[in-house]
């Protein structure tokens, strides 16, 4: 009788149009630096490298603003469009949406590289921004995209003018009226500096005209200080001094809530990857330690002062002589040997920060980035392991993707063609190594701008001043 009552009860719901609610899921926000198909051996990795059904949200990084029309552009057009035989990365990402429906493809704009100039000189006419604005629309229908990603680095910072903070809530809410008809989401890569949240951000109104803010909730500490200090501490050290006491995950969430940012739109952002330096003294090697000189590159990232985790982790599986401490201050570990340091977040570390994320209430996570996870499982069992337990600690197990477990292989490079991507010449002239149809390396040759040079980490050309070895 009692299952025949419950049967009913069903039926009776299902017949006047309510649904069985299911408990509600955090979200698991996953960027994705495209340029990580230009990174050598097991460090490439492509769109179809990714597995959607361990992120709520896919945001691929990036696109770009035209210095000229100052309206949306491809970053990469090869990689990113199929125009004259190109890769189509941006549809590609989209199409990862029918291994998972429920996930949600956004577009991001900006990011460090791109600067803060041109922004600003973007936000501050309303011809310039209008017609940024209507650019923004066709082209995420054109590849399919779900929302936006205004990661803006930052308002009135870095070459910017006071006037960015009331121009910015103008942009959005442009973006936002134009956005909304459509059903498509807008979001926004936000600073956890105080400094920086107080001069860019009118935070109750950028709050409102967003759907989700992404809380950049690292770089605290990096190879431009001149002492050792952890990427992403949950509190502050002792040894903190000054505006530097502010300089952890826990103040910079506070600071956005108590100032009128709502718990329901913030996704904490967390690194899947740490800052390292070159130790003065390998005698000295705990946080503040002289280090005079950022980490050297990892093999797979290249870049100084930067590791990923699948860079950190393969150093201290297959290396000996780490010695790797859990600082009770930072919550997270950093390691060292002989005068290597590098600080970054494990299953432990991340942990503690999910905790945040439940305590408070948060909409969910964000990571950056999906690509520098241990995602050819080098060091773990699984592939993707941070962003495996980042997704069950929020929302529980999840069902394994049978086709979304084997990275792509690649075939072996050459001399001159060692992997895909853009290789330096001298400073002015580069050169670019495509795989064709039957295998076959394509090369095509290049020169930058006068006052620029080739960029190889952005894969652009930049000021020279900005390369090593190439400016005044």
């Amino acid at each position: 009788m009692r299952s025949i009552l419950v049967l009913g009860i069903l039926v009776f719901l299902a017949s006047t149009g309510f649904e069985a609610v299911t408990a509600a899921k955090r979200n698991v926000v996953c960027y994705y630096g495209s340029w990580a198909v230009y990174r050598p051996g097991d460090g490439k990795f492509d769109v179809e490298d990714i597995d959607p059904t361990i992120c709520t949200h896919l945001i691929f990084g990036f696109a770009a603003l035209d210095n000229q029309t100052y309206k949306i552009v491809a970053f990469d057009p090869w990689n990113d469009l199929y125009d004259d035989g190109g890769r189509g990365a941006y549809e590609r990402f989209v199409a990862l949406k029918n291994k998972n429906p429920e996930a949600k493809a956004l577009l991001a704009i900006g990011g460090w590289n791109e600067g803060s100039v041109k922004y600003s000189y973007m936000a501050s006419q309303p011809e310039r921004r209008r017609g940024f604005v209507d650019s923004v629309v066709p082209f995420l229908q054109k590849y399919g995209f779900d929302g936006f990603d205004m990661d803006w680095e930052y308002p009135t910072q870095r070459g910017g003018v006071a006037e960015d903070r009331e121009n910015f809530i103008e942009l959005l809410r442009e973006l936002k009226a134009a956005l909304s008809p459509h059903g498509l989401l807008l979001t926004c890569a936000v600073s956890p500096g105080e400094q920086v949240i107080d001069e860019a951000y009118d935070i109750p109104i950028v709050a409102e005209l967003l759907d989700y803010i992404n809380l950049m909730a690292y770089d605290y500490h990096g190879a431009w200080e001149q002492f050792t200090g952890h990427n992403a501490p949950l509190y502050p050290h002792p040894l903190d001094d000054g505006n530097v006491t502010n300089f952890n995950v826990n103040y910079s969430l506070n600071y956005w809530i108590s100032n009128g940012a709502p718990p329901s739109k913030i996704n904490l952002g967390l690194p899947f990857y740490g800052r390292g330096f070159m130790l003065d003294d390998p005698l000295e090697n705990g946080p503040y330690a002289p280090a005079s000189k950022p980490i050297v590159p990892g093999p797979y990232s290249r870049t100084e002062g930067f590791w990923g985790y699948n860079e950190i982790c393969i150093n201290q599986t297959f290396g000996t002589g780490w010695t790797v401490v859990r600082n009770e201050y930072y919550q997270a570990p950093y390691a060292f040997k002989d005068e290597y340091w590098i600080g970054y977040d494990d299953y432990d570390s991340l942990t503690e920060k999910l905790k945040l994320i439940n305590m408070y209430d948060l909409a969910g996570a964000m990571v950056w980035s999906i690509e520098t996870d241990d995602f050819r499982h080098k060091c773990h069992s699984r592939p993707f392991p941070l962003l495996h337990h980042v997704w069950e600690e929020l929302n529980g197990e999840v069902v394994p993707c049978v086709d979304c477990n084997t990275p792509t292989a690649y075939p072996p490079g050459n001399e001159k063609c060692p992997h895909e991507g853009y290789f330096a010449i001298d400073c002015t002239h580069y050169y670019l190594c495509q795989l064709g149809p039957d295998g076959e390396w394509i090369v095509s040759d290049f020169s930058c701008p006068p006052g620029t040079a080739i960029n190889i980490d952005t894969q652009q050309c930049d000021h020279d001043y900005n390369v090593s070895g190439c400016g005044a």
